[in-house]
Protein backbone atom coordinates (compact mmCIF):
# COMPACT_ATOMS: atom_id res chain seq x y z
CA UNK A 1 0.00 0.00 0.00
CA UNK A 2 1.49 3.33 -1.09
CA UNK A 3 2.20 5.86 1.62
CA UNK A 4 0.15 9.04 1.47
CA UNK A 5 2.21 12.05 0.38
CA UNK A 6 3.19 14.48 3.11
CA UNK A 7 1.34 17.75 3.44
CA UNK A 8 3.01 20.98 2.33
CA UNK A 9 2.52 24.57 3.49
CA UNK A 10 1.34 26.44 0.39
CA UNK A 11 1.02 30.22 0.06
CA UNK A 12 -2.38 30.98 -1.46
CA UNK A 13 -4.11 34.14 -2.75
CA UNK A 14 -7.54 33.30 -4.11
CA UNK A 15 -8.89 36.65 -5.37
CA UNK A 16 -7.09 38.16 -8.36
CA UNK A 17 -8.80 39.98 -11.22
CA UNK A 18 -8.17 39.90 -14.98
CA UNK A 19 -7.73 43.40 -16.43
CA UNK A 20 -7.56 42.46 -20.13
CA UNK A 21 -7.53 39.37 -22.30
CA UNK A 22 -4.58 38.73 -24.62
CA UNK A 23 -6.79 40.13 -27.39
CA UNK A 24 -7.04 43.44 -25.49
CA UNK A 25 -10.67 42.95 -24.44
CA UNK A 26 -11.50 44.59 -21.10
CA UNK A 27 -12.62 42.24 -18.32
CA UNK A 28 -12.19 44.17 -15.04
CA UNK A 29 -12.57 47.79 -16.18
CA UNK A 30 -10.62 49.11 -13.18
CA UNK A 31 -7.94 46.41 -13.50
CA UNK A 32 -4.47 46.95 -14.89
CA UNK A 33 -3.90 46.05 -18.55
CA UNK A 34 -1.06 43.70 -17.63
CA UNK A 35 -3.40 41.60 -15.48
CA UNK A 36 -3.76 38.91 -18.15
CA UNK A 37 -4.15 35.22 -17.40
CA UNK A 38 -0.55 34.55 -18.42
CA UNK A 39 0.74 37.68 -16.68
CA UNK A 40 -0.87 36.71 -13.36
CA UNK A 41 0.54 33.18 -13.58
CA UNK A 42 4.04 34.50 -14.22
CA UNK A 43 3.83 37.09 -11.40
CA UNK A 44 2.53 34.53 -8.89
CA UNK A 45 5.09 31.87 -9.75
CA UNK A 46 8.22 33.93 -10.36
CA UNK A 47 8.01 37.11 -8.25
CA UNK A 48 5.48 36.45 -5.51
CA UNK A 49 6.18 32.82 -4.66
CA UNK A 50 2.49 31.94 -4.41
CA UNK A 51 1.65 28.28 -5.01
CA UNK A 52 -2.14 28.54 -5.43
CA UNK A 53 -3.64 31.58 -7.13
CA UNK A 54 -7.36 32.12 -7.70
CA UNK A 55 -8.24 34.03 -10.87
CA UNK A 56 -11.81 35.08 -10.32
CA UNK A 57 -12.65 36.28 -13.83
CA UNK A 58 -12.09 32.89 -15.46
CA UNK A 59 -15.73 32.73 -16.55
CA UNK A 60 -15.22 35.39 -19.25
CA UNK A 61 -15.26 33.80 -22.74
CA UNK A 62 -12.16 35.80 -23.72
CA UNK A 63 -10.28 34.51 -20.68
CA UNK A 64 -11.42 30.96 -21.43
CA UNK A 65 -9.92 31.36 -24.92
CA UNK A 66 -6.64 32.48 -23.33
CA UNK A 67 -6.64 29.41 -21.07
CA UNK A 68 -7.14 27.09 -24.02
CA UNK A 69 -4.34 28.83 -25.93
CA UNK A 70 -1.94 28.38 -22.98
CA UNK A 71 -2.85 24.70 -22.74
CA UNK A 72 -2.58 24.15 -26.50
CA UNK A 73 0.88 25.75 -26.60
CA UNK A 74 2.15 23.60 -23.75
CA UNK A 75 2.98 26.65 -21.63
CA UNK A 76 0.46 25.40 -19.05
CA UNK A 77 -1.04 22.01 -18.24
CA UNK A 78 -4.07 20.62 -16.43
CA UNK A 79 -3.22 20.26 -12.73
CA UNK A 80 -3.88 16.97 -11.01
CA UNK A 81 -6.84 17.49 -8.68
CA UNK A 82 -8.20 20.49 -10.59
CA UNK A 83 -6.81 23.78 -11.84
CA UNK A 84 -4.21 24.93 -14.36
CA UNK A 85 -0.53 24.28 -13.65
CA UNK A 86 2.28 26.73 -14.44
CA UNK A 87 5.86 26.37 -13.11
CA UNK A 88 4.92 24.96 -9.74
CA UNK A 89 1.94 27.27 -9.26
CA UNK A 90 -1.67 26.14 -9.73
CA UNK A 91 -4.33 28.54 -10.97
CA UNK A 92 -7.86 28.00 -9.63
CA UNK A 93 -10.67 28.91 -12.00
CA UNK A 94 -13.10 31.24 -10.28
CA UNK A 95 -15.56 34.03 -10.83
CA UNK A 96 -16.86 36.98 -8.82
CA UNK A 97 -20.60 37.56 -9.11
CA UNK A 98 -22.84 40.38 -7.93
CA UNK A 99 -26.24 39.47 -6.50
CA UNK A 100 -29.07 41.66 -5.32
CA UNK A 101 -32.13 40.32 -3.58
CA UNK A 102 -35.33 42.43 -3.60
CA UNK A 103 -35.27 45.16 -0.97
CA UNK A 104 -31.54 44.71 -0.33
CA UNK A 105 -28.32 46.22 -1.58
CA UNK A 106 -25.97 44.26 -3.81
CA UNK A 107 -23.13 42.04 -2.60
CA UNK A 108 -20.36 39.95 -4.16
CA UNK A 109 -19.62 36.23 -3.96
CA UNK A 110 -16.80 34.09 -5.32
CA UNK A 111 -17.37 30.76 -7.03
CA UNK A 112 -14.61 28.26 -7.88
CA UNK A 113 -15.13 25.36 -10.27
CA UNK A 114 -13.26 22.04 -10.19
CA UNK A 115 -12.06 22.09 -13.80
CA UNK A 116 -12.08 24.00 -17.08
CA UNK A 117 -15.04 22.15 -18.61
CA UNK A 118 -17.19 22.86 -15.56
CA UNK A 119 -16.25 26.56 -15.63
CA UNK A 120 -17.20 26.74 -19.30
CA UNK A 121 -20.57 25.14 -18.54
CA UNK A 122 -21.14 27.53 -15.62
CA UNK A 123 -20.22 30.50 -17.84
CA UNK A 124 -22.88 29.43 -20.33
CA UNK A 125 -25.45 29.28 -17.53
CA UNK A 126 -24.44 32.73 -16.26
CA UNK A 127 -24.69 34.24 -19.75
CA UNK A 128 -28.45 33.55 -19.70
CA UNK A 129 -28.81 35.51 -16.41
CA UNK A 130 -26.31 38.32 -16.96
CA UNK A 131 -26.19 41.33 -19.31
CA UNK A 132 -22.49 41.01 -20.18
CA UNK A 133 -20.77 37.76 -19.24
CA UNK A 134 -17.50 39.07 -20.70
CA UNK A 135 -16.97 41.49 -17.80
CA UNK A 136 -15.96 40.97 -14.17
CA UNK A 137 -18.23 41.09 -11.12
CA UNK A 138 -21.45 41.49 -13.09
CA UNK A 139 -24.99 41.42 -11.68
CA UNK A 140 -26.65 38.03 -11.88
CA UNK A 141 -30.40 38.26 -12.37
CA UNK A 142 -31.34 35.14 -10.43
CA UNK A 143 -32.13 34.48 -6.74
CA UNK A 144 -29.16 33.93 -4.43
CA UNK A 145 -30.25 30.40 -3.53
CA UNK A 146 -30.65 29.47 -7.21
CA UNK A 147 -27.07 30.63 -7.71
CA UNK A 148 -26.02 28.51 -4.74
CA UNK A 149 -27.76 25.50 -6.31
CA UNK A 150 -25.95 26.03 -9.62
CA UNK A 151 -22.53 26.36 -7.97
CA UNK A 152 -22.76 23.47 -5.53
CA UNK A 153 -24.60 21.30 -8.05
CA UNK A 154 -21.50 21.47 -10.25
CA UNK A 155 -19.22 20.56 -7.38
CA UNK A 156 -18.07 24.14 -6.99
CA UNK A 157 -17.20 26.22 -3.93
CA UNK A 158 -19.26 29.27 -2.92
CA UNK A 159 -17.35 31.85 -0.87
CA UNK A 160 -18.92 35.23 0.01
CA UNK A 161 -16.37 37.93 -0.85
CA UNK A 162 -14.95 40.73 1.38
CA UNK A 163 -17.92 40.13 3.62
CA UNK A 164 -17.69 43.24 5.82
CA UNK A 165 -16.85 46.02 3.38
CA UNK A 166 -19.54 48.72 3.02
CA UNK A 167 -19.06 48.52 -0.74
CA UNK A 168 -20.74 45.26 -1.82
CA UNK A 169 -19.91 43.10 1.19
CA UNK A 170 -22.64 40.73 2.40
CA UNK A 171 -22.61 41.91 6.03
CA UNK A 172 -21.33 45.34 5.08
CA UNK A 173 -24.45 46.44 3.23
CA UNK A 174 -26.77 43.58 2.22
CA UNK A 175 -27.74 41.56 5.30
CA UNK A 176 -27.18 41.28 9.04
CA UNK A 177 -27.01 37.49 8.80
CA UNK A 178 -25.73 35.31 5.96
CA UNK A 179 -28.67 32.93 6.54
CA UNK A 180 -30.95 35.63 5.09
CA UNK A 181 -29.39 34.97 1.66
CA UNK A 182 -27.89 31.48 1.63
CA UNK A 183 -28.12 27.95 2.97
CA UNK A 184 -25.34 28.01 5.57
CA UNK A 185 -24.58 24.31 5.05
CA UNK A 186 -23.47 24.99 1.46
CA UNK A 187 -21.00 27.81 2.10
CA UNK A 188 -17.40 26.63 1.65
CA UNK A 189 -15.64 29.50 3.47
CA UNK A 190 -15.81 33.28 3.80
CA UNK A 191 -13.39 35.99 2.72
CA UNK A 192 -12.80 38.61 5.41
CA UNK A 193 -11.67 41.53 3.23
CA UNK A 194 -8.94 44.09 3.80
CA UNK A 195 -10.59 45.95 6.69
CA UNK A 196 -11.37 43.04 9.06
CA UNK A 197 -9.57 40.29 10.94
CA UNK A 198 -10.53 37.03 12.67
CA UNK A 199 -11.21 38.62 16.06
CA UNK A 200 -13.52 41.26 14.57
CA UNK A 201 -15.47 38.49 12.80
CA UNK A 202 -15.78 36.72 16.16
CA UNK A 203 -18.63 39.04 17.12
CA UNK A 204 -20.94 37.08 14.75
CA UNK A 205 -21.72 33.53 15.87
CA UNK A 206 -22.91 32.10 12.54
CA UNK A 207 -19.34 32.47 11.22
CA UNK A 208 -17.84 30.11 13.82
CA UNK A 209 -18.10 27.05 11.60
CA UNK A 210 -16.25 28.46 8.58
CA UNK A 211 -12.65 28.66 7.50
CA UNK A 212 -11.60 32.27 6.92
CA UNK A 213 -9.69 33.41 3.87
CA UNK A 214 -7.55 36.52 3.49
CA UNK A 215 -7.04 37.41 -0.18
CA UNK A 216 -5.67 40.39 -2.08
CA UNK A 217 -8.60 41.34 -4.38
CA UNK A 218 -5.77 42.49 -6.65
CA UNK A 219 -6.49 45.00 -9.43
CA UNK A 220 -2.81 45.18 -10.43
CA UNK A 221 0.12 42.76 -10.50
CA UNK A 222 1.81 44.53 -7.59
CA UNK A 223 -1.22 43.99 -5.32
CA UNK A 224 -1.11 40.19 -5.69
CA UNK A 225 -0.28 38.71 -2.29
CA UNK A 226 -0.96 41.83 -0.21
CA UNK A 227 -3.16 39.43 1.77
CA UNK A 228 -2.73 35.66 1.55
CA UNK A 229 -3.15 32.36 3.36
CA UNK A 230 -0.95 29.44 4.30
CA UNK A 231 -2.82 26.22 3.58
CA UNK A 232 -1.70 22.68 4.43
CA UNK A 233 -2.30 20.35 1.48
CA UNK A 234 -0.57 17.64 -0.53
CA UNK A 235 -0.26 19.79 -3.62
CA UNK A 236 -1.97 22.97 -4.81
CA UNK A 237 -5.26 21.98 -6.45
CA UNK A 238 -9.02 22.48 -6.30
CA UNK A 239 -9.68 19.18 -4.54
CA UNK A 240 -7.00 19.81 -1.91
CA UNK A 241 -8.40 23.30 -1.26
CA UNK A 242 -11.87 21.83 -0.83
CA UNK A 243 -10.54 19.42 1.82
CA UNK A 244 -8.63 22.23 3.53
CA UNK A 245 -11.68 24.49 3.81
CA UNK A 246 -13.55 21.56 5.35
CA UNK A 247 -10.58 20.94 7.70
CA UNK A 248 -10.60 17.33 6.53
CA UNK A 249 -7.85 14.66 6.40
CA UNK A 250 -5.30 16.99 7.97
CA UNK A 251 -5.76 19.68 5.35
CA UNK A 252 -6.51 23.13 6.74
CA UNK A 253 -5.89 26.83 6.57
CA UNK A 254 -2.98 27.12 9.02
CA UNK A 255 -2.44 30.90 8.90
CA UNK A 256 -4.05 34.07 7.60
CA UNK A 257 -1.74 36.92 6.65
CA UNK A 258 -3.55 40.21 6.22
CA UNK A 259 -3.31 43.91 6.54
CA UNK A 260 -3.81 45.28 9.99
CA UNK A 261 -7.46 46.34 9.61
CA UNK A 262 -6.41 49.92 10.32
CA UNK A 263 -4.71 49.93 6.90
CA UNK A 264 -7.92 48.87 5.11
CA UNK A 265 -9.82 51.39 2.99
CA UNK A 266 -13.07 50.97 4.93
CA UNK A 267 -11.96 50.20 8.49
CA UNK A 268 -13.52 53.23 10.20
CA UNK A 269 -16.52 55.45 9.47
CA UNK A 270 -15.81 58.27 7.01
CA UNK A 271 -17.48 61.67 6.80
CA UNK A 272 -18.25 62.84 3.27
CA UNK A 273 -18.91 66.33 4.62
CA UNK A 274 -15.50 67.20 6.05
CA UNK A 275 -13.44 64.24 4.82
CA UNK A 276 -12.57 63.04 8.32
CA UNK A 277 -11.96 59.43 9.31
CA UNK A 278 -13.77 58.99 12.64
CA UNK A 279 -11.17 57.03 14.57
CA UNK A 280 -12.95 57.06 17.92
CA UNK A 281 -13.57 54.09 20.24
CA UNK A 282 -16.94 53.55 18.55
CA UNK A 283 -18.63 55.78 15.99
CA UNK A 284 -22.24 55.55 17.19
CA UNK A 285 -23.58 58.89 16.02
CA UNK A 286 -25.65 59.39 12.88
CA UNK A 287 -23.78 62.66 12.40
CA UNK A 288 -20.09 63.44 12.19
CA UNK A 289 -18.75 64.38 15.63
CA UNK A 290 -16.39 66.87 13.98
CA UNK A 291 -18.62 68.81 11.57
CA UNK A 292 -22.18 67.56 12.20
CA UNK A 293 -22.69 66.25 8.64
CA UNK A 294 -24.98 63.20 8.15
CA UNK A 295 -22.92 62.08 5.11
CA UNK A 296 -21.31 59.10 6.82
CA UNK A 297 -19.98 55.88 5.24
CA UNK A 298 -20.10 53.35 8.06
CA UNK A 299 -16.75 51.64 8.58
CA UNK A 300 -16.23 47.90 8.94
CA UNK A 301 -15.51 47.98 12.67
CA UNK A 302 -18.56 50.13 13.37
CA UNK A 303 -20.80 47.95 11.20
CA UNK A 304 -19.65 44.77 12.94
CA UNK A 305 -20.33 46.24 16.36
CA UNK A 306 -23.77 47.34 15.15
CA UNK A 307 -24.84 43.86 13.94
CA UNK A 308 -22.94 41.77 16.56
CA UNK A 309 -24.85 39.04 18.41
CA UNK A 310 -22.17 38.77 21.11
CA UNK A 311 -20.91 41.41 23.54
CA UNK A 312 -17.33 40.18 23.08
CA UNK A 313 -15.67 38.36 20.18
CA UNK A 314 -15.12 34.60 20.41
CA UNK A 315 -12.49 32.83 18.33
CA UNK A 316 -13.11 29.07 17.94
CA UNK A 317 -10.24 26.65 18.57
CA UNK A 318 -9.99 25.62 14.91
CA UNK A 319 -9.29 29.22 13.83
CA UNK A 320 -5.66 29.68 12.71
CA UNK A 321 -3.57 32.65 13.80
CA UNK A 322 -4.18 35.92 11.97
CA UNK A 323 -0.85 37.64 11.34
CA UNK A 324 -0.82 41.39 10.78
CA UNK A 325 1.63 41.86 7.97
CA UNK A 326 2.26 45.10 6.16
CA UNK A 327 2.78 44.44 2.42
CA UNK A 328 6.15 45.46 1.03
CA UNK A 329 4.53 48.20 -1.08
CA UNK A 330 3.34 49.97 2.11
CA UNK A 331 6.85 50.22 3.60
CA UNK A 332 8.19 53.79 3.39
CA UNK A 333 11.33 54.09 1.27
CA UNK A 334 10.98 50.71 -0.44
CA UNK A 335 10.57 51.67 -4.10
CA UNK A 336 10.57 49.51 -7.22
CA UNK A 337 14.35 49.64 -7.71
CA UNK A 338 15.11 48.52 -4.17
CA UNK A 339 12.41 45.85 -4.31
CA UNK A 340 13.90 44.47 -7.54
CA UNK A 341 17.31 44.32 -5.83
CA UNK A 342 15.76 42.33 -2.97
CA UNK A 343 14.03 40.00 -5.42
CA UNK A 344 17.31 39.37 -7.22
CA UNK A 345 18.85 38.39 -3.89
CA UNK A 346 16.01 36.35 -2.36
CA UNK A 347 13.92 35.17 -5.33
CA UNK A 348 10.33 35.95 -4.31
CA UNK A 349 8.36 38.31 -2.08
CA UNK A 350 7.36 35.38 0.14
CA UNK A 351 11.07 34.69 0.74
CA UNK A 352 11.66 38.34 1.61
CA UNK A 353 8.71 38.38 4.02
CA UNK A 354 9.27 35.00 5.65
CA UNK A 355 12.74 33.55 5.08
CA UNK A 356 15.42 36.23 4.85
CA UNK A 357 17.06 37.22 8.12
CA UNK A 358 17.45 40.85 9.18
CA UNK A 359 21.21 40.79 8.62
CA UNK A 360 20.72 39.34 5.13
CA UNK A 361 18.15 42.01 4.30
CA UNK A 362 20.40 44.76 5.64
CA UNK A 363 23.30 43.59 3.47
CA UNK A 364 21.11 44.08 0.38
CA UNK A 365 18.76 46.96 1.25
CA UNK A 366 20.40 48.75 4.17
CA UNK A 367 19.80 48.64 7.92
CA UNK A 368 16.78 51.00 8.03
CA UNK A 369 14.74 49.12 5.41
CA UNK A 370 15.69 45.78 6.95
CA UNK A 371 14.37 46.95 10.32
CA UNK A 372 11.10 48.11 8.73
CA UNK A 373 10.61 44.80 6.89
CA UNK A 374 11.12 42.84 10.13
CA UNK A 375 8.70 45.16 11.96
CA UNK A 376 6.20 44.60 9.11
CA UNK A 377 6.38 40.84 9.79
CA UNK A 378 5.53 41.25 13.44
CA UNK A 379 2.93 44.04 13.34
CA UNK A 380 5.32 46.46 15.01
CA UNK A 381 4.84 49.42 12.66
CA UNK A 382 2.81 52.48 13.74
CA UNK A 383 -0.30 52.91 11.59
CA UNK A 384 -3.00 55.47 10.87
CA UNK A 385 -6.55 54.24 10.15
CA UNK A 386 -8.08 54.06 6.69
CA UNK A 387 -11.68 54.87 5.78
CA UNK A 388 -13.97 56.11 3.04
CA UNK A 389 -12.00 54.36 0.29
CA UNK A 390 -8.57 55.62 1.43
CA UNK A 391 -5.95 53.22 2.75
CA UNK A 392 -4.39 53.71 6.15
CA UNK A 393 -0.68 54.50 6.24
CA UNK A 394 2.49 53.42 7.92
CA UNK A 395 3.63 56.31 10.13
CA UNK A 396 7.33 57.00 10.08
CA UNK A 397 8.55 57.51 13.64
Amino acid sequence: MALEAALQSIYCDLHVHIGRTSEGQAVKISGSRDLTFAGIAKEAAERKGIGLIGIIDSHSPGVLRDIHAALDSGEMTIAEGGGIAYRGTTILLGTEIEIREPGRRECHVLAFMPDLGTMEDFSRWMSAHMRNVNLSSQRLYAPSRELQDEITGRGGLLIPAHIFTPHKGLYGCSAERMAELFDLDRIAAVELGLSADSEMAGYISELDRYSFLTNSDAHSLGKIGREYNVIEMQQPSFQELKLALMRSEGRRVSANFGLNPRLGKYHRTYCGGCGSIIDEAYATSERCPYCGSPKLVQGVLDRILHIADRPLPQVPQHRPPYHYQVPLEFIPGLGKRKLNTLLEAFGTEMNILHQAGEAELAAVAGRELAELIVLARTGGLALSSGGGGTYGKVIRT
